[in-house]
């Protein structure tokens, strides 16, 4: 799994998926317009097999780690 990518990590979609797996004990696919593509979501679990359980605006969803990039908390003044 990607290093910089912990629980607590703010992260961004690389590219938008053709489907959403909820991260709920019964998992369900989803559209994947619940999620905007420059959304940002924190990380809330790391599962087995580089999945990665992240929680956007509208549902916490399933992901590879390899579909997600961290993003660097924006420094407003």
């Amino acid at each position: 799994m990607s290093s910089d990518i912990t629980v607590g990590t703010r992260v961004r979609l690389k590219d938008q998926p053709t489907y959403l797996k909820t991260a709920d004990a019964m998992s369900m696919l989803r559209p994947p317009d619940l999620v905007g593509a420059s959304e940002v979501g924190q990380v809330v679990a790391l599962k087995a097999l580089e999945q990665v359980a992240v929680r956007f605006r509208r549902g916490s969803f399933l992901f590879d780690a390899n579909q997600l990039i961290a993003v660097e908390d924006e420094i407003s003044g």
